[in-house]
Formats: structure tokens, sequence, C-alpha cells
């Protein structure tokens, strides 16, 4: 669980430098399923506090088989880069690696809310962190970066292929019925097709899948776990 050495390298600093590190990052994203069947799935959502000055980064670390939640915790940093339209993964990479940090197992497939390659350098916030941690990594957004795709069909797993630069870099898949569809592109050492699977596989009636699905909730204080998990979750770390 430890980052790549040189995922940052010698970056100065600037917007410049980073449009060319993340060019650089996006040729060492694996497109090709690289994983075990996993026993542990881990779900992380980013968000930010005090105006920006504190991002936070929620996980939970969730069964594969039944998909219940083992464990969850909110690590906040200091936010050091301004907003800065495609290149957010530099904002949100520290909180995510600190997040990563506290939990108490390895998975062995995560869930980013946000971009895998579906960006315009092939490098969003899924893809970064798979990258830099070389964990197998599916970004889930809910609105399209980069590329255009056809409206999905209506029914739950209807699916079309989100199309840039004359490459699929990912999927608008319905996830509900009456919902917007998601768009899932592979994050790091996932193909298109499984991704999109395991998105479908960890759906359970929500627009979300499981993993995302409770770190978002986590993150954005909306109500508690399941109660399952009361014995397994550092309690002080859900506020």
């Amino acid at each position: 669980m430890h980052p790549q050495t040189g995922v940052f390298g010698d970056w100065d600093g600037s917007i410049i430098a980073a449009r060319s590190l993340q060019s650089e990052l996006a040729q060492r994203v694996s497109l090709r399923d690289d994983f075990p069947e996993p026993q542990v799935l881990a779900g992380f959502d980013v968000g930010f506090e005090e105006d920006g000055a504190v991002t936070r980064a929620a996980v939970v670390l969730l069964d594969a088989t039944t998909l219940q939640p083992i464990e969850s915790h909110i690590a906040r940093v200091a936010t050091s880069m301004p907003y800065v339209p495609g290149l957010l993964s530099f904002r949100e990479l520290p909180a995510l690696m600190a997040a990563l940090a506290m939990l108490t197992r390895t998975p062995e497939l995560v869930f980013v809310d946000g971009q895998g390659i579906a960006h315009p350098r092939r490098l969003g916030i899924a893809a970064h962190f798979g990258v830099a941690t070389g964990l197998p990594a599916i970004g889930v957004a809910k609105k399209v970066l980069a590329g255009r795709h056809d409206e999905p069909g209506p029914t739950p797993g209807d699916r079309a292929a989100l199309m840039h630069r004359g490459e699929q870099i990912g999927w608008a898949l319905r996830s509900k019925l009456r919902c917007n569809p998601l768009i899932v592109s592979p994050g790091h050492r996932i193909s298109l097709d499984t991704a999109v699977g395991w998105v479908m596989r960890t759906l359970k009636g929500y627009r979300l899948p499981e993993p995302t699905r409770l770190a978002d909730r986590i993150a954005s204080r909306r109500g508690e776990l399941a109660t399952s998990v009361a014995a397994a979750i550092d309690k002080d770390s859900l506020f």
C-alpha cells in the first residue's frame, strides 16, 4: 500500500509540469486484467471542506461476496493545490493515500468516485490512484469529462461506449431505471469490460455501486452504516 517511487517525480507544482506528468503517468496505466478474484473491495470518495482548504477522503472496505462493509475511515489533509480543470487528481491523491493507509487490510480491487482513463489525458483520479498504489482500480463518475456516447437503453445494465478521439475510454452505464447513466472507466490493471462487469456485480438497487455509494454516504454524513458493521468500524473515524 505504498506509492510507487516517482509518482510525482520532481514536479515543481506548476500547471504545465503537472499536465506533462499526467501524460507520462498515463503511459503506466495497464488495461489488462491483472488481479485474482477479490476477497475484499474498497470504495473511495473525495470532497473538500473549509472552502477547499481541507481535502477529505472517505474509504469503505467491503466483503467482495456479500458487499457488507467491514470497516470505514475518513482522512483529512491540508489541500496543497488550487482547483485546475483536468488536474483534480493532484489535489485529491494525498487524501486518498492517507485514507488507504488507515485500512487494516489491503483491498484487491478499488472503486473511486471519479474518472479512470475517461479523461482528456487518460489520467483521472482512479487511474492516478491506481498507478500510485499499484492497485487495480475502477473509476465511477456521475458525468462525462471527456468523450461522447450514445444514450444507453432504459434497462439497468444497458450501456453505450464512451468514445474520445477514435478510442473507447469507458462506458455510459444505465445502473438504475429513470436515472442518468454512470460513466465507468478502468483506472489500472483492469480492462474496459471487466470494469463495467464489476460495477454491475456491486449494484444493489441504487444508482451507485456499493463501494462508492457507502463511501459517499460516510463522506456526506448521511446516516449510519449497516448495523452489521458496528463492531468492526472505528466509530471515531465516521464523523
